[in-house]
C-alpha cells in the first residue's frame, strides 16, 4: 500500500512536471513516518527507506539527530539489513548530534542529552546522556531544577531574532557574569 501511494506521487509529478515542495515533515510522513502534534523536526535526519516503522508522539524536537530504523552491518556478510521499530513518545527533547538506533522505544516525558546514543529503550519521565545512553535523573527533578536556576540567572523574554543590539551586549555580558542564563 505504502509503495503504491509513493508510485502515484511520483506519476503524478512527472505527469504534471510541477513537483509541489513539501517541506520535511511532509516528506516523512509521505514516507510513512507517524508523527504527532506540535513536532519541531530542526535539521533532523529520519530514516529514509524505513521510515514507516518510526512513529514519534505529540510535543516532540528533534534537533540536528539521525533515527535510524535499520543496521546495514550485516548487509554484505548476511545479504539482509538487520531493521526494526523506533516508537518515539510524547513530550520528548533529542538533543543535538544525538543517534536513536533502530528497535529503540522512547517513553514520554524524556530529554536526551546533545550527542547522545540511544542502544536501548528509555523508560517515561527521566533524563539520559551519554554514550551509551545512561539515565541522569527524573524528568520532572530536571525541570524543577532548571525552574530554581532560572530564579538565579539572567531570563531574556525577547526572542533570539528581536533583541536589539544593547539588549544582546546586556544578556550576553550577564550570562557571562553568571555562567549561564535562559533565552526565549
Amino acid at each position: 500500500m505504502l509503495i503504491k501511494k509513493i508510485l502515484r506521487n511520483i506519476i503524478w509529478r512527472f505527469k504534471n512536471k510541477k513537483a509541489p515542495v513539501l517541506t520535511y515533515m511532509e516528506q516523512c510522513r509521505a514516507r510513512g513516518v507517524k508523527i504527532g502534534e506540535n513536532v519541531d523536526l530542526v535539521n533532523a535526519e529520519i530514516d529514509y527507506c524505513f521510515g514507516h516503522l518510526i512513529s514519534i508522539g505529540n510535543n516532540v524536537t528533534i534537533t540536528n539527530s539521525v533515527i535510524l530504523a535499520h543496521d546495514a552491518s550485516t548487509k554484505k556478510a548476511l545479504g539482509y539489513s538487520k531493521v526494526g521499530c523506533v516508537d518515539i513518545g510524547s513530550d520528548v527533547f533529542i538533543g543535538y548530534g544525538s543517534i536513536i538506533l533502530p528497535n529503540v522505544k522512547i517513553g514520554n516525558k524524556v530529554v536526551i542529552g546533545a550527542g547522545t546514543v540511544v542502544p536501548k529503550d528509555v523508560p517515561d519521565n527521566v533524563v539520559v546522556a551519554g554514550n551509551p545512553c545512561r539515565v541522569i535523573c527524573t524528568y520532572d527533578a530536571y525541570m524543577e531544577s532548571m525552574k530554581n536556576n532560572m530564579q538565579k540567572k539572567p531570563v531574556s523574554h525577547t526572542l533570539f531574532s528581536e533583541k536589539s543590539e544593547e539588549e544582546w551586549e546586556d544578556f550576553y555580558t550577564a550570562v557571562k557574569i553568571s555562567g549561564g542564563g535562559y533565552d526565549l
